[in-house]
């Protein structure tokens, strides 16, 4: 059967897709023939990102409890080669993981469990050997989210061999640059929910929200809004605080949400918070900023404090960081703020235009409080990048 056949087959399929993205559904990630490849490989490059609206807890099939929005990064990313070479028998997935050249067989549950996910979406996943090249660009185990980084670049590397099978073109109609993207941040949320606002940037909504058109569970979208200059080339600094493996994992986190006595006013207010945020981007009004971004960063971990078993994953030094900025702040009248992850480590946000001054508060100030004095400069990015095809 020629590679022509299955072009038409699937295309025919891909403008036929609803136009509006709440609309789409899993069943339109499935394409229906593929053509036999023997060999290649793929190289992808993908940011990892900071939530300012966070996502905590989620419903069966990694469907997030509430929307959350967030800022791409640009330095802070991971790099992934995908070599796949075709297998005799199709009976199991064959994989082996390197991380900076280095074997890495404890990495080979997490992505088992990925590929058993994603399989009736990229069903030619049993078809070949893969060999998964990884790199960051920032320290493992940093408490930076290498999950969103890692498993948005290999979903990326995964679509663009889907992309030889139905034989598409190198260049893309718009209607298959769509599902392109679409579908790698579907399938990027299979493997870790944050996953899904990595692939675009600069500011990615994910969670089907009223106010905002073409939001989806299954994915993530650009925001589609107007962005006002004050918010663009946006500053992180990242305070590495704490660089040790988590006491309690995200997933366990989101799982404790189930129950959780405050759970659904959480869901609530994320969702209120999002809706408010579309007036302060278009307004680019700094101090609604704030409120909300330090807000949901200290309501995450009230989350994690309030529940059962409850934990901490705040350290000392998290604090001294958080309290000096308020400090800076309110002598200064500086736009500087905070947000958390599911971590220890403090992201320092604040206007490009206060460059200066933020970095010398940060080094006087701030790097003391720091693991061995290690922090991480970013800045808003735009998204991940094919780097070669083989």
């Amino acid at each position: 059967m020629k590679v022509l056949h299955y072009k038409i087959q699937n295309l025919v399929k891909l403008v036929s897709l609803p136009l509006q993205n709440s609309y789409m559904t899993e069943t339109d990630f499935v394409l229906d023939q593929y053509s036999q490849i023997d060999s290649g490989s793929h190289t992808w490059s993908s940011p990892s990102n900071i939530a300012l609206v966070k996502y905590w807890g989620k419903k069966d099939n990694q469907i997030p409890a509430n929307s959350s929005i967030s800022f791409t990064l640009d330095n802070c990313k991971t790099v992934t080669t995908l070599r796949y070479s075709k297998k005799d028998h199709a009976d199991d997935f064959s994989f082996e993981v390197f991380l900076d050249g280095d074997k890495k067989d404890s990495f080979k549950p997490k992505i088992e469990t990925f590929f058993k996910r994603i399989e009736a979406y990229v069903p030619f996943l049993r078809d070949y050997h893969f060999v998964i090249e990884t790199a960051n660009t920032f320290p493992h185990s940093s408490g930076i989210a290498s999950s969103a980084s890692g498993m948005s670049a290999l979903a990326l590397c995964l679509m663009s061999i889907e992309k030889e099978l139905i034989g598409a073109n190198v260049i893309l109609s718009e209607a298959e640059e769509s599902y392109f993207i679409k579908k790698a941040s579907f399938l990027a949320r299979l493997g870790s929910g944050s996953a899904c606002r990595s692939i675009e940037g600069d500011l990615v909504v994910w969670g089907e929200h009223q106010d905002i058109q073409g939001s989806s569970d299954l994915f993530g979208v650009k925001y589609p809004f107007e962005v006002h200059k004050n918010f663009k080339n946006y500053q992180d600094t990242i305070l590495l605080v704490d660089k040790g493996e988590k006491q309690v994992s995200s997933t366990v986190g989101h799982g404790l949400m189930h129950n959780h006595p405050f759970a659904e006013e959480r869901f609530k207010q994320a969702h209120d918070n999002l809706s408010t945020l579309i007036n302060v981007f278009k307004a680019g009004d700094l101090d609604t900023f704030i409120s909300i971004v330090e807000s949901e960063a200290l309501t995450l971990h009230a989350m994690m404090m309030a529940s059962m078993p409850y934990f901490i994953l705040m350290k000392p030094n998290t604090l001294e960081i958080i309290n000096k900025i308020w400090v800076f702040r309110q002598e200064t009248g500086s736009k500087v703020c905070f947000t958390l992850d599911a971590g220890a480590n403090v992201h320092v946000l604040y206007p490009e235009a206060e460059c200066e001054q933020v970095c010398e508060f940060i080094k006087n100030e701030l790097v003391a409080h720091c693991q061995n004095g290690q922090y991480i400069c970013d800045q808003i990015g735009f998204g991940a990048r094919l780097m070669k095809n083989e």
